[in-house]
């Protein structure tokens, strides 16, 4: 069945080049996430519904801030941690489905990674340059539905 001609479809992609991040600005990244998610599974706080949340601050550019019902500020995005990582964990271990790799955690690790680079990339190719760009990082588990954390653990850094 044809649509009728009088129907359009418009494009809502974002009008900008993707920028890598440099490899300093994603060392820095891996560098602040093992900490976090170390600290996090050290306090036996990986649980099913743990995220990295994530928030990113490009000079000169203003985009909108979304809050939760309970008045909390929602994140620019989020990754559930338990798609790379098994629940309960202390050391982290990798999730089941990395259990067929020949180094599952080393796996988890580089795919958990790479999304959270491609993710904050889209925040950062906003802007042609990476200094003043600041990201900050939460790891832990959030309350519902006031929204309120009940175990967080961040870390705010600037990119290189």
């Amino acid at each position: 069945m044809q649509p009728p001609n009088n129907l359009t479809m418009r494009d809502h992609t974002p009008n900008f080049k993707m920028h890598e991040l440099s490899n300093g600005a994603r060392q820095l990244i891996r560098e602040t996430v093992t900490q976090l998610l170390d600290k996090l599974a050290g306090d036996s706080q990986l649980t099913p519904e743990a995220r990295l949340e994530f928030w990113v601050e490009v000079p000169g550019v203003r985009h909108p801030r979304g809050t939760f019902r309970g008045g909390c500020l929602m994140p620019d995005s989020y990754l559930c941690l338990s798609d790379w990582f098994k629940s309960g964990s202390s050391p982290l271990q990798a999730s089941e489905h990395y259990s067929s790799h020949a180094t599952p955690l080393d796996e988890a690790w580089n795919d958990l990674l790479e999304e959270l680079y491609y993710q904050i990339e889209i925040f950062t190719s906003q802007s042609s340059r990476s200094q003043g760009v600041t990201v900050e990082l939460w790891a832990g588990t959030r309350g519902r539905p006031e929204c309120e954390w009940d175990y967080a653990v961040d870390r705010k850094i600037e990119l290189p």
